[in-house]
């Protein structure tokens, strides 16, 4: 790991949640819902597993130099999907959050704006990195001059 999740452990779990709206919530209704949920992953469980996390929106750009699958010009799921993606020392931790019984009432909120229900999978991190700083580009583009042939 190179710092790009602070304090994140090599063997550490992430989780993804999918989250599809339906058509009566807006946006506004999920952050809403998601920002009480994460305050209480926070302040409950920040000492027992949790690490960090996010949430984005699908902001409907999709990349026509990235993706093999067509020359897509906006995804038909932008503004009614979202990842919630947590951080977690163990998966053994993140489950005993979701046992939380101040947990549970936030949880059920967020899954009542969805129209998929929820299926969350988590993943072991292979890698995470962060932009370099000037220093780390000039010489990594030096060493590559130098040594390889990219």
């Amino acid at each position: 790991m190179s710092g790009l999740i602070a304090n994140f452990p090599n063997d550490g779990i992430v989780t993804v949640n999918r989250v599809i709206l339906k058509p009566e919530f807006t946006v506004d209704d999920l952050q809403e819902r998601v920002a009480f949920l994460c305050e209480n992953v926070k302040t409950y469980h920040s000492d027992t597993g949790f690490v960090g996390g996010f949430v984005a929106l699908n902001s409907g750009a999709v990349s026509n130099e990235g993706s093999t699958i067509g020359q897509a010009v906006e995804s038909p799921m932008k503004g009614k999907e979202a990842l919630i993606v947590t951080f977690w020392d163990s998966f053994e931790n993140h489950e005993s959050s979701h046992r939380s019984a101040t947990f549970q009432p936030l949880f059920q909120k967020v899954l009542d704006l969805c129209v998929n229900g929820n299926e969350e999978i988590a993943y072991e991190m292979l890698w995470s990195g962060k932009a370099y700083g000037p220093d780390e580009i000039a010489a990594a583009r030096k060493a590559k001059a130098q040594y390889a042939s990219a």
